[in-house]
């Protein structure tokens, strides 16, 4: 069982508010990692910090170290753009582009210039057939992407960062926005992608993140309180503060 990401000592603050407080994680290459914890614990921030997001926050500062294949992504001669390459984003509201289902999944590939190398409409279909979308779009990829379903946007988006060959998706609560049946596609869709990606995903859904997820991290004002095995934790929690969230006498 291989690390592909770990975090070290790691402190994030907005300009001189402490929103992480000395987080040290091992995040286990091809298996799901849930973070869990209740609203405004620190566990979007920390998904934010693992490609970089929170650069763009005006007195946002950090200190530790976040490793990517035994390098420090936050040492100055990384290129932010190849490690958003590597570490993609979906996000909570699926946002996919004001363009065509085919233009939205080839926009990442055109903007990285890969599409000196590959063929456009090979990487189309496998990115959609990867996110489990090809079969209900193939025939009319020149569709609005914004006459979808919200499921069917946010596999969608899912494939539009496949398309740029990603080693690690970060989901923030990817489901947040989606009925029972769309989010179910959406688990499903987890649990084949992590035979071939390293995921890690915020929910706010004790359950979904007993289903779908192979370790989770409990996140309490900043801290991660506990981590460990899923079914370890969601049946013999060793942080009672951890057992009372699970079992929803708090949070």
């Amino acid at each position: 069982m291989n690390t592909k990401m770990q975090t070290k000592n790691l402190n994030f603050y907005y300009s001189k508010t402490c929103a992480l407080n000395n987080i040290n994680l091992d995040i286990k290459e091809r298996y799901i990692t849930a973070l869990i914890g209740p609203s405004g614990c620190g566990k979007s921030t920390f998904l934010r910090t693992l490609n970089r997001m929170n650069d763009i926050i005006p007195g946002a500062r950090i200190s530790g170290e976040v490793i990517l294949d035994n390098r420090n992504i936050y040492d100055k001669c990384v290129d932010v753009v190849d490690l958003r390459k590597r570490v993609g984003m979906v996000f909570q509201q699926p946002n996919p582009f004001a363009k065509s289902i085919y233009e939205n999944v080839a926009f990442g590939p055109r903007m990285l210039g890969m599409k000196r190398f590959v063929n456009l409409d090979e990487v189309v279909e496998k990115s959609l057939r990867a996110a489990a979308l090809w079969n209900e779009v193939s025939g009319d990829l020149k569709k609005s992407a914004l006459t979808l379903s919200g499921g069917q946007q946010q596999r969608l988006c899912i494939a539009r960062v496949l398309a740029v060959e990603p080693e690690v998706i970060l989901m923030d609560e990817p489901c947040s926005a989606l009925d029972p049946i769309a989010t179910l596609k959406i688990e499903e869709l987890m649990q084949e992608l992590k035979k071939n990606y390293t995921i890690v995903i915020v929910t706010h859904n004790m359950q979904q993140a007993a289903r779908v997820s192979d370790f989770t991290g409990f996140f309490l004002l900043g801290e991660m309180l506990e981590y460990g095995d899923t079914n370890e934790m969601f049946s013999r929690p060793k942080n009672k503060k951890t057992e009372d969230y699970i079992t929803g006498r708090f949070g």
